[in-house]
């Protein structure tokens, strides 16, 4: 995947597909909300996630040492064990459980976060129509 179209700012989003490619969205810093976020823009929904999921994931994902599925899944489904979902939920990653923002969009970290980690160069993404993984660089 290219790299990353876009500053991240709100002005200049990074421009993203999902990991099977079916749909494009924006992702863009806001270092002022509290705490920091990475708002996802997708159509007219926008979600949030702490702004350092970023480097947090990237950590994780090294410790993982190889590939790791992403398993996205919406805040009202269970995330399956061992998945960047799963992880992005756990009360043991780093700020002890959602990495999600916003009440009833906290889910499906597990499709956003990946592609802005890609084109950010910090990991690799299969971009199969399904099931697809991820690994740091």
């Amino acid at each position: 995947m290219p790299d990353a179209k876009g500053s991240g700012t709100r002005e200049d989003p990074w421009q993203l597909k999902t990991p099977p490619g079916t749909s494009d969205y924006q992702m863009w810093r806001d270092e002022a909300s509290d705490p920091p976020a990475i708002v996802c823009q997708v159509g007219a929904t926008q979600l949030k996630y702490q702004l350092r999921a970023i480097e947090d994931l990237h950590t994780w994902l090294r410790e993982q040492g190889d590939w790791v599925p992403l398993g996205a899944a919406d805040e009202q489904k269970a995330a399956t064990d061992g998945t960047v979902e799963a992880w992005g939920r756990s009360p043991g990653n780093p700020v002890g459980g959602w990495y999600g923002l916003r009440k009833g969009y906290r889910g499906r970290f597990g499709m956003y976060m990946p592609p802005l980690l890609e084109a950010l160069g910090l990991a690799e993404v299969t971009h199969d129509a399904k099931n697809n993984r991820i690994r740091a660089k």
